[in-house]
């Protein structure tokens, strides 16, 4: 990930939120405390049921109904009257479309909706959508309808972009021109708050992340700091001698001062050197307590 200067401008600041669906004794949501800055991509990463979505959709005010505070840009969000969604964009896993119109037609509706648009047909050519705009979305592959549906996240030029598994079901191809106009909308500023069970896509994009499980975040920090925390501090070396591959595994502490570390650099056939950063897969595991699903 391109590392680029994050303005210390709170976007969004939430502290002791709670909530609890309608007829559920659980709470979704248990003192959960965290900010996000203008200009960071911010994921909020857990196991489904987590309560990833209720906090999104709290942030973006289709519930309302919490305990605790919310502040968009220091002011209470409940403040807000619709217009707060002229500055948001939200595209969720699954897609928001009318199937008996075209690719064109939906992106007209919707931009009938907002104050502000930007040149869809150019962001349509970008994703790969330019011949097939005017064909009914129901017509559209599933990989198609996902990359239409990011843009109409982006069709009102918002501040804030909410995603939820944007490149999800997405070919390298395709999912790689998604994350470069996730990045190129954060290097114009704007913050994004990313839902996802793709760790690449975390690791690329995310400037912080936090871990929730069972309406709790357990972690917050960046994807370096935490893969540096959980993993070990040593390296593996397999090298090739006599005929064969041998491993050898040291302490990364004053490894430049390893006598046998530097006997096989040196005098050995090296194949491979392995750090003991761990994945932030085995991270997620570790922190949440539950694998990954990559439905």
């Amino acid at each position: 990930m391109k590392e680029l200067a994050i303005v210390d401008e709170k976007i969004f600041e939430v502290e002791n939120l709670a909530f609890t669906y309608p007829k559920n004794k659980v709470e979704a949501l248990r003192d959960v405390s965290f900010s996000v800055r203008k200009g960071e991509v911010f994921g909020i990463l857990g196991p489904s049921g987590a309560g990833k979505s209720t906090t999104q959709k709290i942030l973006i005010r289709l519930l309302k109904d919490y305990r605790g505070h919310v502040r968009y840009r220091g002011k209470d969000l409940r403040a807000y009257n619709d217009s707060f969604y002229e500055d948001i964009g939200v595209g969720f896993e699954l897609p928001v479309h009318f199937s008996k119109l075209t690719a064109v037609e939906n992106m007209d509706f919707f931009k009938r909706l907002y104050q502000r648009h930007i040149d869809y047909d150019a962001l349509l050519a970008r994703v790969g959508l330019a011949e097939d705009k005017e064909r009914l979305v129901g017509e559209l592959s599933k990989g198609m309808k996902v990359r239409l549906n990011f843009v109409r996240a982006l069709l009102n030029d918002p501040q804030v972009l909410f995603l939820d598994e944007p490149t999800n079901g997405l070919d390298p191809a395709n999912a790689r021109i998604i994350k470069d106009l996730v990045q190129e909308f954060k290097e114009k500023g704007g913050t994004v708050i990313l839902s996802t069970h793709l760790m690449n896509d975390v690791e690329e994009l995310c400037d912080r992340v936090a871990f929730i499980t069972q309406g709790v975040i357990r972690e917050i920090s960046t994807p370096r700091e935490l893969k540096i925390r959980h993993g070990k501090r040593e390296v593996r070396v397999e090298y090739h001698e006599n005929n064969c591959t041998n491993e050898k595994t040291f302490p990364l502490d004053k490894i430049g001062e390893n006598p046998e570390f530097l006997d096989i650099l040196k005098n050995r056939s090296v194949e491979t050197i392995h750090s003991g950063e761990t994945s932030l897969d085995e991270i997620f595991i570790k922190v949440t307590g539950e694998e990954i699903s990559h439905e």
